[in-house]
């Protein structure tokens, strides 16, 4: 699992994280909700060591994450940041197949096999042949999509479970492609044993697709579990302040209807 021991990020006197601590589970999908500038993508950004905490730990496997080598790290997760963009003219097929540059000195016998799976699986398999650069917003988001499951494609041959963290994976996304993208977080999670943070800030998709939720509020911890039993009218109101009524969907998730 990836473990978050009393996290704490500082800069100067200002806090962006304060003892911020929950365990991430593999095969299930974990959604970090909270308000703007509640520490969403800061949250992220030290579980992919990206950032370094100014206080706490985080564990990858029960190993120190400062203690993976890089190359190491990169074969176990993935990370989708908010924003990627290129600054050469890479076509989305080679975009793809950076994902796979960690594994280039034990390669697949299957990597022209992979890309195109990523590709397929996120809908860009038509725009293989198109410059990044001159897609829409949305049609970039699901390329870097193919990008990062291109890289945590197989299992690894120790076993141990793989990661996808993602920064609002659908904040570019048409209505169609949010859900299809979050169906397929949750195929991967519970199909293939991949634990999958993902920061969102719509309720309804958080409910519908998470198993686990991480709900953040002026960078502390005001909500964690089970997203049935965490996420509720009281809850939103409490941390954003909003209204609403929760209903519960066909399949029996809760949904949220805004007051007017």
């Amino acid at each position: 699992m990836i473990q978050a021991h009393h996290i704490g990020v500082h800069i100067g006197s200002k806090a962006l994280l304060s003892e911020v601590s929950f365990d991430f589970q593999p095969g299930r999908v974990t959604a970090i909700l909270g308000p703007n500038g509640a520490g969403k993508s800061t949250l992220l950004s030290v579980l992919a060591g990206n950032r370094q905490a100014s206080r706490g730990e985080v564990r990858l496997n029960s190993r120190l994450l400062t203690e993976w080598p890089a190359d190491a790290l990169a074969m176990l997760r993935a990370v989708l940041p908010q924003e990627a963009s290129t600054a050469f003219d890479f076509k989305v097929r080679e975009v793809v197949e950076l994902g796979r540059y960690p594994h280039r000195k034990r390669p697949s016998r299957d990597e022209v096999a992979i890309v195109n799976a990523a590709l397929a699986a996120t809908g860009t398999l038509a725009l293989a042949g198109r410059v990044l650069n001159t897609l829409s917003g949305g049609e970039k988001a699901r390329a870097q999509l193919a990008r990062v499951l291109a890289q945590v494609w197989e299992p690894e041959p120790t076993g141990q479970p793989r990661w996808l963290l993602l920064d609002e994976p659908t904040a570019a996304l048409d209505l169609s492609h949010q859900h299809a993208t979050l169906q397929l977080a949750r195929a991967w999670a519970h199909a293939r044993g991949v634990g999958v943070v993902a920061v969102l800030h719509d309720l309804n998709l958080a409910a519908r697709y998470a198993d686990d939720l991480l709900v953040l509020h002026q960078g502390q911890v005001v909500g964690s579990g089970p997203v049935a039993e965490q996420l509720t009218a009281e809850l939103v109101q409490r941390v954003w302040g909003v209204a609403c009524e929760a209903i519960a969907a066909n399949d029996g998730t809760p949904q949220f209807l805004m007051a007017a």
